[in-house]
């Protein structure tokens, strides 16, 4: 999914809705940051803006649609660091506890809920503390199926490469990144799959899978959003199930996908509509 701003995104989210927002310039990151917020505002949520460094009040301070929000209590300014820990690793079932606790205290204070935009740039320059944030954002996106959550996860586009940006895009519902062609999101009993696979971002999509775990024995997958898989995506999914020691349980009212299946002899699929 491509957009041309974030106003184009915002409409028609929810209250716990779950953006990713690759950038490169960081005047246009904060102005889009404080659209973002500004609706959770309007939906009667507390605003948090998260980022990197000391002089965070006066960066968001220069959107006037947060002025006043800032000053009563509505929004507030977080840095990074005390939000996230010291460190360049977090621990991903720990920060959705964080989060999970801010949003409690956002609704006992009379808020709808809680609505963040964070640079998380700074949590992902390594390799091992991508892997751990890529789980961060699987069981975080899992938890806004449920809770009254939302959250605009960016990265700055310069200081990261480009799989990094397509690996972090592909774990969100909504994103902007042109570089990740499907979106692999958590759904109340699941996941969903939209978008299209082929055999260029198959491993893109094994790499996503990886951040996710099967329950109850099963990977259910809801792929009516699909608009393409081949048999590399299909065998991603499969392997990924199996290495999991669960069924794969895939959703699709296409008929393709069920004869796909069946030419591979992947008798242990289900495909259900």
């Amino acid at each position: 999914m491509r957009t041309s701003g974030v106003t184009d995104v915002v409409v028609g989210l929810h209250s716990n809705d779950h953006l990713c927002w690759p950038f490169d310039d960081f005047a246009e990151f904060r102005a889009r940051a404080a659209e973002f917020l500004a609706d959770g505002l309007q939906q009667g949520q507390r605003a948090c803006y998260v980022a990197h460094g000391d002089d965070l009040v006066a960066d968001l301070a220069t959107q006037p649609v947060l002025v006043e929000a800032l000053r009563d209590g509505r929004a507030e300014v977080i840095s990074l660091e005390s939000l996230y820990g010291a460190g360049p690793t977090v621990t991903p079932e720990e920060q959705v506890s964080v989060y999970a606790t801010a949003t409690l205290a956002a609704i006992e204070a009379g808020f709808t809920g809680l609505r963040v935009a964070a640079d998380a740039t700074a949590l992902v320059r390594t390799p091992d503390s991508l892997d751990a944030f890529c789980r961060y954002e699987h069981l975080i996106d899992r938890y806004t199926t449920a809770e009254p959550f939302s959250a605009m996860c960016a990265y700055h586009r310069p200081e990261l490469p480009e799989p990094v940006i397509a690996r972090l895009a592909a774990l969100h519902p909504v994103n902007n990144a042109w570089c990740a062609p499907f979106r692999l999101h958590a759904t109340v009993d699941g996941l969903a799959l939209d978008g299209e696979v082929d055999w260029v971002s198959s491993d893109l999509l094994a790499l996503a899978l990886e951040s996710t775990r099967p329950e109850n024995g099963e990977l259910r997958v809801d792929a009516t959003g699909l608009r393409f898989i081949d048999h590399h995506g299909l065998l991603a999914l499969h392997e990924h199930a199996r290495a999991n020691a669960a069924r794969l349980v895939l959703r699709s009212g296409r008929a393709f996908l069920a004869r796909l299946v069946s030419v591979l002899e992947l008798d242990d699929v289900e495909c259900v509509r």
